[in-house]
């Protein structure tokens, strides 16, 4: 059991630009959202729109906004008022439809004033995403094992027990450092925190160009990756004998990474093959993130 030291929710306006109302909520309580963690490693969460309709939208750290699919969009009632241009991990030339009043109920927590853009493509079983922006100014834990998000003023009261690592924020994206054992060399590497990502860790393309990663590891699959527009991407995956966040040691860890299309992938990522073998916690700031091994620490990579 988690212990918690919580404060009173109040009515907000945070500098997301929508109202956060809490309804439900006793004094000196986290709110709980319920997640379920698929076999594709996402979180889906079950939200409310405007009040009537239900959808599963996957939890992305790496979102930056609320998207339904273009399938879900047929099934709900939603008021869009343009199509923008955007781009998206694998190409520019995208277009999105977009609403900007929405109600979102997660759990107890309802927002008011919400835009919703229009993608393609989610995760597996979802209707769409949504990012950590929505809990702006509050700390969330991530717990893999209850399958559920706690929302909070403060830290857990045993975060000592947790190994504190910087958070590194670039262009709105949270970082951690971790180490890769490649071959002979220990490299340190920065990773952008990513639960959209099913698999485990990817590597960018100066990374993999400056370390000679083609050579060094073997590659024992190839496979396709589709962004939320549909844009294919095909990665090598090799193993990697180790790799370390803080104090956290894994062993034989998947890996992906291109070949070739120089620059098209111009970050390191942690995926959810990663991400849920940790109980985690954000704190309030978005200064540090909080790790600890749990229950799934051992196992199998998925390879998904």
């Amino acid at each position: 059991m988690w212990k918690w030291h919580c404060l009173k929710v109040f009515l907000l306006m945070g500098i997301t630009g929508y109202t956060q109302i809490n309804i439900g909520i006793e004094p000196s309580t986290c709110v709980r959202i319920p997640f379920e963690l698929t076999t594709y490693n996402n979180m889906l969460v079950p939200v409310i729109l405007n009040n009537k309709d239900t959808v599963k939208l996957m939890f992305h750290t790496a979102a930056d906004a609320v998207n339904l699919t273009e399938s879900a969009t047929m099934r709900v009632t939603l008021d869009f008022q343009r199509t923008d241009s955007v781009k998206s991990w694998g190409g520019d030339q995208n277009t999105s439809r977009f609403s900007p009043v929405n109600t979102v109920q997660l759990g107890t927590m309802v927002f008011e004033n919400v835009p919703i853009w229009e993608d393609t493509n989610s995760g597996q079983g979802s209707d769409g995403k949504f990012g950590i922006n929505l809990f702006e100014g509050k700390t969330i834990t991530f717990d893999f094992e209850a399958q559920e998000l706690l929302i909070s003023d403060d830290l857990p009261l045993d975060i000592t027990t947790y190994s504190k690592q910087p958070l590194i924020r670039e262009n709105g994206y949270l970082f951690i450092e971790a180490v890769a054992a490649i071959n002979d060399e220990v490299v340190v590497n920065k990773y952008m925190i990513h639960s959209g990502y099913a698999g485990s860790v990817l590597f960018d393309d100066v990374f993999v160009e400056k370390r000679g990663i083609a050579d060094k590891l073997t590659v024992i699959d190839q496979k396709e990756l589709r962004d939320s527009f549909g844009n294919v991407l095909k990665t090598q995956r090799a193993v990697l004998p180790q790799f370390r966040i803080g104090n956290i040691l894994l062993d034989e860890v998947p890996v992906g990474f291109f070949s070739g299309a120089l620059s098209r992938q111009k970050i390191s990522i942690i995926g959810g093959d990663i991400l849920k073998r940790f109980q985690m916690v954000m704190d309030t700031k978005r200064e540090f993130i909080y790790l600890k091994s749990n229950a799934l620490i051992n196992d199998i990579y998925k390879g998904v």
